[in-house]
This record gives C-alpha cells, sequence and structure tokens, in this order.
C-alpha cells in the first residue's frame, strides 16, 4: 500500500554536511491529512483512499463538498486526492495521515503543477535556434515554415509552435529526504519540486524504497 501525503512548498534554502558541502534543498509543508474516503472492489470497483488537507472556512466550499465531508465528521478541508492502493486499506474514516511514515534517506516523488509563463515563442518554449540577426535578415525569432504546401495541405498535429508555456502537471521523482521536523510536519527534499511557493504538492514514496 502506497499511500502519499498532500504538502504545500514553503521555499528552498541550502544547507550544508559534516564534510562542509552545500546541499541545495526544498522545505515543504507535508500534512496532516485526515482520511475522508475509503473505497473498495464491492463497492466502488477499485481499492482507494482518499485524503483532505488544510482546514478552511467552510462558506468556500459548496454544498457537495460540504455534505461529502461531514457524512464523515470531517472538518472543512481545502484540498482531496484520491490514492489507488492494491489491497483494502488497514486505516479508519477519520485517521491523521502524518510524515512519520517517511524516514530521513527515503526516495520520494513529488507532484505538483509547474510556475505558468504565459504565451511563449518557439524559442523560449521549444528551443528553436533564432534567425540570423545581421545582414538584413527579417527572420529573427520567427517560427519559419509550419508544413508543406499541397499536399498535404494542412499542418499536422503535434506541431511545435507557440503557445503557453508551463502551468502542467509534473512529477519530479528519485527525491531524497534530508531532514524530517515531525514537530512542525516539515519535509526537507534535496533538489528543485515543481511549482511556485504556496503550491499544491502530492508526495508519494518510491516504489524501489
Amino acid at each position: 500500500m502506497n499511500i502519499g501525503i498532500l504538502g504545500t512548498k514553503l521555499g528552498m534554502t541550502q544547507i550544508f554536511d559534516d564534510s562542509g558541502l552545500a546541499i541545495p534543498v526544498t522545505i515543504i509543508k507535508a500534512g496532516p491529512c485526515t482520511v475522508t474516503q475509503i473505497k473498495t472492489v464491492e463497492t466502488d470497483g477499485y481499492n482507494s483512499v482518499q485524503l483532505g488537507y488544510l482546514e478552511t472556512q467552510s462558506k468556500l466550499l459548496n454544498k457537495p463538498e460540504l455534505g461529502h465531508l461531514q457524512k464523515t465528521g470531517s472538518s472543512p478541508l481545502k484540498h482531496l486526492k484520491e490514492y489507488r492502493v492494491d489491497s483494502v486499506p488497514n486505516t479508519a474514516i477519520g485517521s491523521i495521515i502524518s510524515i512519520s511514515s517517511f524516514s530521513i534517506g527515503d526516495k520520494i516523488a513529488v507532484t505538483g503543477k509547474t510556475i505558468g509563463k504565459g504565451f511563449a515563442g518557439t524559442v523560449k518554449r521549444h528551443n528553436f535556434t533564432r534567425g540570423p540577426m545581421t545582414h538584413g535578415s527579417k527572420n529573427h525569432r520567427e517560427p519559419g515554415s509550419i508544413g508543406m504546401g499541397t499536399t498535404p495541405g494542412r499542418v499536422y498535429p503535434g506541431k511545435r509552435m507557440a503557445g503557453r508555456l508551463g502551468g502542467k502537471q509534473t512529477t519530479i521523482k528519485n527525491l531524497q529526504v534530508i531532514l524530517i521536523n515531525t514537530e512542525n510536519n516539515l519535509l526537507v527534499v534535496k533538489g528543485a519540486i515543481p511549482g511556485k511557493l504556496g503550491n499544491l504538492l502530492s508526495i508519494k514514496k518510491s516504489l524501489n524504497n
């Protein structure tokens, strides 16, 4: 069973190990999360555990969300996420999931939404080469030809062109846990993780742990 935990990105810093080597790290406030629903093969066709994270005001939730949480006796929670599991979990509705399940040295996978950078051209978005900047060239950062002429008479799907850059869900795997602060629910992870400060994250242990 590999139930993850939800958290918030607090920022990056660096720490020094015993040999004086500087290690870039990201600090994550992870949990505590409340089990708000348990699904089984008999009732829903698959096994999963739904977690709720970050208490909020009830006026910020709609009636279906409030009713779902009140049915399980949970307080108003801002974020809900479901984790599929292989077998029926041995946890109960209302129980708390914290970072106590993680250990220093664990390899984790962190999922979050990357920083949105707005509309970008092909040079920035796809690392296209720019045209010559001198000798009368009028093609500096233009995309150039996007397809053939009469045949096929259309642009092939998937053509790399200008468009929205960033703002997509991505997962960074095999990040190492450097420090754990259970008192403040903090995970210190080596390296960078997706998103800006305050970004919602899903943290799971890597399967090769």
